[in-house]
């Protein structure tokens, strides 16, 4: 009731009302006082407080960092947890269904790679290399009738699959070395079935000691496939230049033949006469190397042909006069051509400078339709002509 009195009352009024006497008002000074120092005081405390807490409790981390750390924290304990799940998972399974499951993924593993047949016609399907082709087939006979004997326990003489290429740059040489590469894999004779492709930057180091290393490397990379080593006349020294590192690598290759010849298969590559004295350059590449495939220069109607598929396989059409050109080019290429002709190699340069062209034409339209997009005329052809 009281409170309720003097909560209605003005401010005026409770003052009016308490009239202090002199003595009170010197007390409750006296008392402000006093209330005054003990604030103080407690607050000073506090603040040692403080700064002794910083001085001992190590720094705090930002607000963002500690979420980072602690969604790191829920993360992994979350891929833990998984981990574990899953290890618990196989381990509940029957052995029974683990091994069938392993059987199905060697069964589709198997079928990513293409059969023997289908290696075949991808042979088949290449433009011109008619002698190569058959070679190629004869052996793949050759090394079949091989295994059969060896199935009947029927003696084979020796045999050494490392071939010589020669030829000019672009008659097909690394594309036949592919499609071998599969062929011996689909047949049992390689393991893996892969190419790998090196020259001698490839093989050859600059300082002693390290090309053995370097060759060794390109080595156990091909093992199970092929080593493709183009232009492999550059490994062989030049007349009276002892200290080249090439014979080094030579040397190392043809110990590594020897000691993985059985899931080993070395093409060398290049040009006739370089590849000539390179094999006569060391006894030991003569006796290894005694299979040669010389792929001819492509005339101008198969450099006609592989133009034509270029264009068919990225959906260009050509016109009849685009066409005309195009017979014209080859013809006048093939019958100039030196010791530079890039056959294959020189129809893909061209094709790139014709579509690059016909995109600057179309870039020019207002408008376009999708034949547009894939048509291409004979000022696109003679334009790309003028480039090289």
């Amino acid at each position: 009731m009281i409170r309720n009195n003097i909560g209605e009352k003005s401010k005026e009024e409770l003052l009016r009302d308490m009239k202090p006497s002199g003595s009170y008002l010197g007390s409750l000074a006296g008392f402000s006082d006093l209330l005054g120092t003990i604030k103080q005081a407690e607050n000073a405390a506090k603040e040692l407080l403080d700064e002794t807490a910083e001085a001992t409790a190590e720094p705090r981390k930002p607000r963002f960092k500690q979420n980072q750390e602690a969604e790191a924290g829920d993360a992994s304990t979350s891929a833990r947890l998984k981990a574990t799940k899953t290890e618990q998972s196989t381990k509940e399974q029957p052995k029974e269904q683990t091994k069938e499951r392993a059987i199905a993924v060697a069964e589709d593993n198997a079928e990513a790679k293409p059969s023997l047949e289908e290696l075949l016609q991808n042979l088949d399907s290449l433009v011109g290399l008619d002698k190569i082709k058959q070679s190629v087939k004869s052996l793949i006979n050759y090394v079949k009738v091989r295994k059969l004997r060896e199935e009947n326990k029927l003696p084979n003489p020796p045999l050494s699959l490392h071939m010589v290429f020669t030829g000019n740059p672009g008659t097909g040489k690394t594309t036949v070395a592919r499609i071998l590469s599969e062929l011996y894999c689909a047949i049992g004779v390689l393991t893996k079935g892969q190419l790998v492709e090196v020259d001698r930057s490839g093989l050859v180091a600059g300082f002693v000691g390290q090309t053995a290393i370097k060759t060794s490397e390109a080595v156990e990379r091909a093992l199970g496939g092929i080593l493709f080593i183009d232009e492999a006349y550059a490994l062989a020294p030049e007349m009276g230049n002892v200290s080249d590192f090439g014979r080094e690598s030579i040397e190392t290759l043809l110990k590594l033949m020897e000691d993985n010849r059985g899931d080993l298969i070395v093409i060398v590559a290049g040009y006739s006469e370089p590849m000539e004295r390179f094999i006569m350059s060391n006894p030991g590449l003569e006796s290894r190397f005694n299979r040669y495939f010389d792929f001819e220069d492509y005339d101008s109607d198969q450099l006609n042909d592989i133009f034509t598929l270029m264009c068919s396989q990225s959906e260009y059409l050509l016109t009849e006069d685009a066409k005309d050109f195009a017979r014209e080019h080859f013809r006048r290429l093939y019958e100039n051509r030196d010791e530079n002709f890039g056959n294959a190699r020189h129809v893909r340069n061209f094709f790139e400078h014709i579509v690059s062209q016909q995109s600057d034409r179309i870039s020019l339209m207002s408008e376009h339709t999708r034949e547009d997009l894939v048509m291409v005329i004979a000022e696109d052809l003679e334009n790309a002509a003028k480039i090289g």
